[in-house]
């Protein structure tokens, strides 16, 4: 039994006014969610209330777990009710952690805080890409999926620039309350353009068995196709292969960048071209559809080359090269969740996606731990150029498995 509705006509190769509907609300949706102006600067808020960098290391860790044990019950759920739903529900959980955090600021506010951002991550990884697909394919445009959420992480990116550059006067304004009640009204508006996701599912066929049975079903149809169909296993692993790596890497790009030698007040006009360069790799998933596994291995193997040079050299120069490495790791990462729904046939395509999931967030605490102790016995630099060796080897493996299919079809 199929959970997706009939597709509808389409006048267009992916036109009308329903798709642009879908994309608007979409990338309207990414943006705000993303508008936070509290990511830049809630560690030196975690600091200045008197934290430990022990205790600021254990809200990062608790953010993470929770993601672990939430994303694939969450995501069996987002199968088995509406997903719209859960994508209007998930901010309205970070907007009360924000809350909390500037009314209230101690070390369990933060950690509350950070259990209600991570169950809002869970909620939505998977529910918005099973939406999106499905919507589309109902549409007859399930092959623009990869160029409407490579926009769409562009979109995501632009609000975080924005809200790093709105961040700096809007703290000397009002200091961090007025930063954290920003970005309590960004999460509310995200909430509001969630309810506009249009939703042609009907999520009660996934539940006419009771409410229990049919969240269990949903559950084990999805880990039952991963089981079965090798492709999808393939499509599994590829998505936190490329993507947990340049994410967790992320987190210590100010560190790279101030030990280039830039001054203090610099780092963020440089950050700002690193995800500058992010933007344009979501950009150019249209394009990078095209590719086939050879030119996916190539954009794999250069993006490793140009992380390894460019922070190996320890100059602002090398961070342009950075920059293009994240271009294209995060076109690398769409184009692996795009090859996931394409692979996915049944209806726990949420489930599949969060099962994804949870492969991304255990590696990316994986590599939380490695440059922990690369960075205590080297510079960042060559710890960012360790961590590239990795992608290096996805490339050679995935370059082999393109011989092995020309072998076979052969």
């Amino acid at each position: 039994m199929s959970l997706s509705p009939a597709r509808v006509p389409s006048t267009g190769p992916g036109t009308g006014p329903a798709v642009r509907r879908l994309t608007t609300t979409l990338y309207g949706y990414m943006f705000l969610d993303n508008l936070v102006l509290l990511y830049p600067v809630y560690a030196l808020l975690f600091h200045d209330t008197g934290l430990t960098v022990w205790q600021i290391s254990s809200l990062f860790g608790l953010w993470s777990l929770t993601g672990v044990v939430l994303e694939i019950p969450s995501g069996a759920w987002a199968d088995a009710v509406s997903r719209r739903v859960l994508l209007w529900f998930g901010p309205l959980l970070t907007a009360t952690g924000f809350t909390l955090w500037v009314l209230v600021p101690s070390y369990w506010a933060f950690a509350l805080g950070f259990v209600l951002w991570g169950a809002k991550e869970a909620l939505g990884s998977g529910a918005l890409e099973a939406l999106v697909y499905e919507e589309l394919d109902r549409l007859g445009a399930a092959d623009r999926y990869g160029r409407t959420m490579g926009r769409a992480h562009a979109a995501g990116l632009v609000g975080v620039m924005a809200a790093m550059g709105l961040a700096g006067p809007v703290l000397d304004f009002g200091g961090y309350p007025a930063v954290g009640f920003a970005s309590v009204l960004g999460c509310l508006l995200a909430a509001v353009a969630a309810a506009r996701f249009p939703e042609h599912r009907d999520p009660a066929a996934a539940t006419a068995d009771g409410p229990g049975d049919g969240w269990a079903r949903t559950l084990r149809a999805g880990l039952a196709e991963a089981r079965d169909d090798r492709s999808v296993r393939g499509a599994l692993l590829l998505v936190p292969a490329v993507t947990a790596v340049w994410g967790a890497l992320d987190e210590y790009t100010p560190l790279l960048v101030r030990d280039t030698g830039v001054a203090e007040s610099a780092v963020p006009y440089w950050l700002l071209l690193i995800w500058a360069g992010a933007t344009v790799g979501g950009l150019l998933a249209g394009a990078g559809q095209r590719l086939g596994k050879g030119g996916f291995a190539g954009l794999l193997a250069g993006s490793a080359l140009a992380l390894a040079a460019g922070a190996a050299a320890r100059t602002p120069a090398g961070i342009g090269l950075v920059a293009l490495a994240f271009c294209g790791f995060q076109l690398a990462s769409v184009l692996a969740d795009a090859r996931l729904q394409d692979r996915i046939g049944g209806t726990g395509r949420a489930t599949l996606t969060s099962v994804a999931g949870v492969g991304t967030d255990l590696t990316t605490i994986a590599v939380y731990g490695a440059y922990a102790v690369a960075g205590t016995v080297t510079t960042h630099g060559t710890a960012f150029a360790l961590l590239a060796v990795p992608y290096l080897a996805t490339a050679l493996i995935t370059a082999a498995g393109k011989r092995v299919s020309r072998r076979a079809g052969s």
